[in-house]
């Protein structure tokens, strides 16, 4: 007769120690996050390499971005697990070491851990990327959307020394129409973050100098996500800003703003694909 006590009790000792293996990666993953987080929050040419590569992968966390640029190598720009590059008609080469972050399972919709690689560690299909340029449909679609993300009125004012300004007191979004379509897209982005970090005033902790980094960071991300140059944020409020936070009030931080511009950017190529649907409709020939 099976010793069904004894394989009990041999299975329950076996979950427990993978259960503590499970714990402890969890808590070695947690740590390098910190880690990463308090290196972009402490050195501005690394909080501008975190906003590079959150441009270039717009739909992952802060958290998430903070891992890769620690455990990554340097250089590397955009990453994903083995299912991401495999959505993407590319596999992991043959050998390569990933660095673990929190992925969603598909199944159970819980983060769990998963191994992610920078794209040259993968091989396969070019990946593709939308790029605007000035005077183009994508570029005038991209303005218009952004545009309808604006908590305040824009109004016209040619006599303004730069492409757009936010003016909280009138509640208004001037825009000078004169700039070229890249600098307008830019400085227009940073300006409707405020105006959202605003919120007509019921942002009690409002104020410009509170907000200036995080939403010219929100348009740098933009900027990097659709190929337009973008204007590198003002550093000299950097520590000022996180100043007395702990690691996870400066993820919160950082992960608002990288929410905000996945919001806008996702709402941008929403935009696109409609407009793109409705031409061909009526390109089709009638039958």
């Amino acid at each position: 007769m099976a010793n069904l006590e004894s394989i009990i009790a041999g299975k329950a000792a076996r979950d427990t120690e993978w259960q503590a293996q499970q714990q402890a990666e969890r808590d070695n993953v947690t740590s390098m996050q910190d880690f990463g987080v308090l290196s972009i929050i402490s050195d501005p040419d690394f909080y501008l390499r975190y906003l590079a590569m959150q441009g270039d992968n717009p739909t992952y966390s802060a958290g998430n971005v903070a891992i890769a640029l620690a455990g990554l190598p340097d250089g590397s720009t955009v990453f994903g697990t083995a299912e991401r590059w495999q959505s993407l008609h590319r596999t992991v080469k043959e050998g390569e070491t990933g660095v673990k972050i929190f992925a969603r399972d598909q199944r159970t919709k819980q983060y769990v851990l998963a191994d992610a690689y920078d794209v040259s560690q993968t091989k396969g299909q070019d990946i593709k990327q939308t790029i605007f340029e000035d005077g183009s449909k994508e570029m005038e679609t991209a303005l218009e959307t952004l545009l309808n993300f604006s908590k305040a009125k824009p109004v016209t004012d040619k006599e303004l020394d730069a492409p757009a300004y936010y003016d909280e007191d009138k509640k208004e979004l001037a825009i000078n129409p004169d700039y070229p379509d890249g600098e307008a897209f830019a400085s227009i982005a940073a300006e409707v973050a405020l105006t959202r970090f605003h919120d007509k005033g019921f942002n009690r902790n409002y104020s410009w100098a509170r907000y200036e980094l995080d939403a010219q960071s929100v348009a740098y991300i933009l900027c990097r996500r659709f190929g337009i140059e973008p204007k590198t944020p003002n550093m000299e409020r950097l520590t000022e800003r996180f100043e007395g936070m702990t690691p996870d009030e400066c993820r919160s931080v950082l992960d608002g703003v990288q929410d905000m511009s996945k919001q806008i950017g996702r709402s941008i190529e929403k935009s696109l694909e409609e407009k793109r649907r409705s031409r061909s409709a009526v390109r089709r020939p009638a039958r």
